[in-house]
């Protein structure tokens, strides 16, 4: 069978819960339903660091970040790190980047192995970008959702027809500041957005690192990213409630409106792979960098390692090769799609990426029982009380049932981090009695043997991932080779 073409489209900080495969009620998104309707829907597809350029890393790389360097945004991907792209185009595979990129600016951090490319500085802007190519930067006019999909099938139409192509299309939306296109902006009205559950959590059972992350959507979402300012009769801490509120309708409203252009552009691309002819030899790959909170728990943002953080949203379709309208629930992560792509086209990972960490979950695609899949992923966020949010350093492990999080409390030199160091901490949550994660049993004695079998995993992850505890101030500091 000829090697399939490889479409990976992947957007920036959109939760799996804005989508309505996904049983999103909030919003409808029938393009990205028409891939899962098509293919497979991932039900817990995972962030090893649930921040922008690590998880990019991770996933064009099939490595965790210890391992390709990019802890933080402000480090750059080490390019002697090979990555997917990198074998696909040695072994003949056409190669296109458009988009958002956020691995670094400097020379040595550019994109490689692409025959085409067009990426945005830093984030990039949503109105009239400017983009950086080989051949230097230029504004583009448009909305830049629009044209990433434009470029990206100006690609596709021009390819050479006689090879297979690897196309990544990577949108800057919808990360903030959130600013929607033209004609989405009648949508999701004010007042209309039902609040999720969680908005109001107090947080009384939280380690002291989490209860003091400044990603309120009431006290810390402020005017650049709302694009208004707040009127003067919600200000101070009696209004509280109506505050939140307040923004959440406004933070929620752009944000699904950015989300649905990258929707209506999914739907482009996908009408273009119809009528050249391309749908059936090419297999369509649809996530985020990672989740996002979108109110929940009253925050916005991401890095922590609950779950609407954790969750990427992933659906993949291959006609003929994967069942239509089927799910997913096993356990896999961004550092397994190296290895997944790769198996794809015919390549044995061991073998042409040997540096992957990832293992390929093809045969979970096509429904067959894997007896030995991994029954716990390993996450670890490394930017330590980030000067924006305050987050804080932490590892753990997720189960089916369980969640055992590890608030290390130090910088250990990522760029970014800062080197004051605070008390370790630790939290354990009943996914199946509290799968909103609202109640912390670290230290509820029913629960001591299960963290101690928790603990026991953990160790044993990191041991597998070559990772190194943090055992006090003496601990090791890694080697970030490339720096912002």
């Amino acid at each position: 069978m000829p090697s399939p073409n490889l479409v990976f489209i992947m957007s920036d900080d959109h939760a799996a819960h804005a989508i309505s495969a996904y049983g999103s009620k909030v919003n409808q998104t029938p393009h990205l339903d028409r891939l899962a309707r098509d293919g497979v829907r991932m039900d817990a597809t995972y962030c090893t660091n649930s921040i922008c350029s690590p998880s990019r890393a991770s996933i064009l790389t099939g490595t965790y970040s210890h391992i390709n360097g990019v802890a933080s945004i402000y480090t750059d991907i080490d390019y002697r790190v090979p990555t997917f792209a990198e074998v696909l185009h040695g072994a003949g595979y056409q190669t296109a980047l458009f988009g958002k990129w956020h691995l670094g600016e400097r020379p040595e951090s550019a994109p490689r192995h692409f025959d085409s490319w067009q990426v945005f500085p830093g984030q990039g802007d949503y109105v009239d970008p400017l983009m950086i190519g080989p051949d230097g930067a230029q504004t583009v006019v448009g909305y830049a959702t629009d044209i990433v999909t434009d470029q990206s099938i100006d690609w596709l139409r021009q390819r050479d027809p006689d090879r297979p192509f690897l196309l990544l299309v990577h949108h800057k939306a919808p990360h903030r500041p959130w600013v929607p296109d033209e004609k989405h902006k009648e949508l999701y009205p004010v007042g209309s957005i039902p609040e999720p559950s969680t908005l109001f959590d107090d947080y009384s059972t939280r380690s002291r690192a989490v209860r003091s992350v400044r990603m309120s959507v009431a006290d810390d979402l402020g005017a650049e990213e709302l694009g208004e300012e707040l009127p003067t009769e919600l200000r101070g801490p009696e209004n509280r409630t109506e505050r939140m509120r307040w923004k959440y309708q406004r933070y929620l409203r752009d944000y699904l409106q950015c989300v649905q252009s990258i929707d209506d552009n999914v739907g482009r691309l996908l009408d273009v792979l119809e009528s050249e002819g391309l749908a059936e030899d090419t297999v369509v790959v649809y996530t985020s960098d990672q989740g996002f909170f979108l109110g929940d728990h009253g925050w916005f943002d991401k890095r922590l390692m609950f779950d609407e953080s954790l969750q990427m949203p992933m659906l993949i379709r291959w006609p003929g090769r994967i069942p239509a309208g089927t799910t997913c629930d096993a356990m896999v992560t961004n550092v397994d799609f190296a290895a997944t792509f790769l198996d794809m086209t015919g390549m044995d990972t061991a073998t042409v990426l040997p540096s992957s960490q990832g293992r390929s979950f093809l045969p979970l695609l096509r429904g067959e029982e894997v007896a030995d899949w991994p029954d716990a992923m390993y996450y670890r966020y490394w930017e330590h009380d980030d000067p924006n949010h305050h987050a804080p350093a932490h590892y753990g492990v997720r189960t089916k049932e369980f969640k055992l999080i590890h608030y290390y409390g130090a910088g250990l030199g990522v760029p970014g981090s800062s080197e004051q160091l605070s008390e370790p901490e630790w939290e354990l949550y009943d996914l199946v009695n509290d799968p909103e994660e609202l109640a912390n049993v670290a230290d509820d004695p029913t629960y001591a043997e299960i963290r101690s079998g928790l603990t026991q995993r953990l160790t044993e992850l990191q041991e597998h991932y070559q990772d190194t505890p943090y055992t006090g101030p003496a601990t090791p500091h890694p080697h970030w080779p490339w720096t912002a």
